[in-house]
């Protein structure tokens, strides 16, 4: 058999390849709307997803003409898993734009 007739392997997954540590603190950026039950509704994912979260270490800036916020929430990160489903629920999140 030709070396030709092997399939190639399969590329790299960067996100397997994670250059974290963990456990790590691990900042996360989101914007959104600036609106009532925002910032409420970011802490209860990560606290969700950290139950050890710690909500007065979070981190508070409007946009420059007000309308938006940017809401940094710095979780205990324990693993991949961990951080895909954060983002995932982030993500999907109804008052989320943006996560960094």
């Amino acid at each position: 058999m030709s070396a030709s007739a092997f399939p190639p392997p399969p590329p790299a997954d960067p996100r397997r390849d994670s250059l974290i540590t963990y456990p790590s603190a691990f900042p996360i950026k989101v914007m959104g709307l600036k609106v009532d039950g925002f910032v409420a509704a970011i802490t209860a994912l990560a606290r969700e997803h950290d139950p050890a979260f710690d909500a007065s270490t979070v981190e508070l800036r409007d946009s420059r003409s007000g309308n938006y916020l940017g809401i940094t929430i710095t979780v205990t990160a324990t693993s991949r898993e961990q951080l895909d489903n954060l983002y995932r629920a982030l993500t999907s999140h109804p008052m989320v734009k943006v996560v960094l």
